[in-house]
């Protein structure tokens, strides 16, 4: 919304690991809900430690386990009880299906921890308690400073598993905070954790947005005293900058090769396929207005982008092949930040309404469907949706400060992110997992 005021603006003056499961037979996942609940009823075991040297890092995974579970919101965790296991074999525990039954647990986790010469060694057994069945047995590697590492390449494999769809574990969270006094771009994970500052350039930095297989970062800079798109390789850091006349801004990626940004160079303000070398494919728009923010579908042959060439931004569709464009959004006054779900089916923008009020809506792409996942909380901007498409970042002002907060893709469980000085807006949520 400031970056789209901020153009309007501008051109007025200036003319103007491999899995190795053991799950269902065919390759099924294995979805099984706690009745009435809508989520995975799991009684997750403490993590055993063979050796008492070893509690201390049992303790710390079995927190991290646990926590990043609780975080993807599809789990009920049930405490098993006591007479879960008969431990009095190390080399053939003996479970107490009856007793998980009773309890309500659909699947079952536990497992131990080892040290050996310093690798740390997480070996877990998933079961599905109805069926007394063994889902999945592996271990998982790492040094001590890997821990969540490790953890998470279990969650991941477990959520997978039981859902049939890649999970949230691995992805970063792209931003812009404040914290230093300029407008830097920072790195973070799903759940908030793992801070990192990516640009450093005493300046203002906007718009971030990771390559779906996170090789590179794109985003707005104003080192040179206009805005220009940058492309970083986050492997070696080297930055490429996009050399052309007038301003560039607003990149979306539509695969890992090439990405869309607004360049005026030709004079009007309109969107434009690149390369991620910087060369120009092709031009996408040829409307009379403003054209930016594109958000591609999942099969990069649509485009969302936003148009003010009916008068007020209003967002748009854009069939890459035919050319056709339809408008998407009717309703709201400035309809702006469109985010295309993982899925293709659904569309995530923020609206400010007549009332003054900015919030966030979904809405499908044939235009039905509409639905509000914020209010009567502030400003609410600058959706962007998780891999798996459960869950979206945004950024709010509901408590003073802007600050990234997580929901449901309905709009349920608006929780803050991460704690963090300053202020921190334009999240873009990474498509891949490490």
């Amino acid at each position: 919304m400031q970056l789209f005021r901020y153009v309007v603006a501008a051109v007025m003056i200036v003319l103007c690991f491999p899995l190795s499961l053991l799950a269902a037979e065919g390759g099924e996942y294995i979805a099984i809900r706690k009745e009435g609940s809508g989520k995975i009823a799991l009684a997750l075991d403490k993590l055993d430690a063979p050796v008492k040297e070893e509690s201390r890092l049992a303790q710390s995974l079995d927190t991290i386990i646990r926590d990043g579970l609780d975080f993807t919101g599809l789990f009920t965790m049930i405490s098993p009880p006591l007479n879960v296991k008969d431990n009095s074999s190390r080399d053939n525990v003996v479970l107490n299906f009856g007793a998980l039954d009773s309890v309500g647990a659909a699947v079952y986790a536990g497992g131990a921890v080892t040290n050996t010469s310093g690798t740390i060694s997480l070996n877990m057994q998933v079961y599905d308690t109805s069926g007394a069945k063994l889902l999945l047995k592996k271990t998982y590697n790492g040094k001590q400073q890997q821990l969540r590492t490790i953890g998470h390449a279990f969650c991941a494999d477990l959520v997978e598993l039981l859902t049939g769809k890649k999970s949230i574990f691995g992805s970063k969270i792209v931003f812009v905070s404040n914290k230093t006094g300029f407008k830097e771009i920072y790195e973070c994970d799903f759940d908030g954790h793992e801070l990192r500052q990516l640009t450093n350039s005493h300046s203002i930095s906007l718009t971030p947005v990771l390559s779906p297989d996170g090789r590179y970062l794109a985003y707005t800079g104003f080192s040179s005293g206009r805005p220009a798109l940058y492309i970083r390789n986050l492997s070696d850091g080297k930055t490429l900058a996009v050399g052309k006349s007038g301003i560039s801004i607003d990149p979306g990626w539509r695969n890992s090769r090439e990405l869309a940004t607004t360049l005026s160079f030709e004079g009007d303000q309109e969107i434009y396929l690149i390369k991620a070398d910087g060369a120009i494919s092709r031009r996408l728009t040829f409307s009379k207005g403003i054209d930016l923010s594109p958000s591609f579908s999942p099969d990069g042959n649509k485009m969302a982008y936003v148009s003010d060439q009916n008068g007020l931004p209003q967002i748009f569709i854009e069939d890459l092949q035919s050319g056709q464009v339809n408008r998407l959004t009717f309703s709201g006054r400035y309809n702006t930040q469109p985010s295309w779900s993982p899925a293709g089916d659904k569309i995530a923008y923020t609206t400010w309404e007549n009332g003054g009020e900015i919030d966030i809506f979904t809405v499908n792409i044939d235009g039905s469907g509409l639905k509000q996942l914020t209010g009567n909380s502030g400003e609410n901007e600058s959706p962007s949706w998780s891999s798996d498409g459960r869950m979206i970042v945004f950024a709010s002002n509901r408590k003073g400060l802007k600050k990234l907060y997580i929901m449901g893709s309905t709009g349920d469980s608006q929780r803050p992110l991460l704690r963090s000085d300053g202020e921190q807006i334009q999240p873009c949520w990474s498509l891949f997992s490490q």
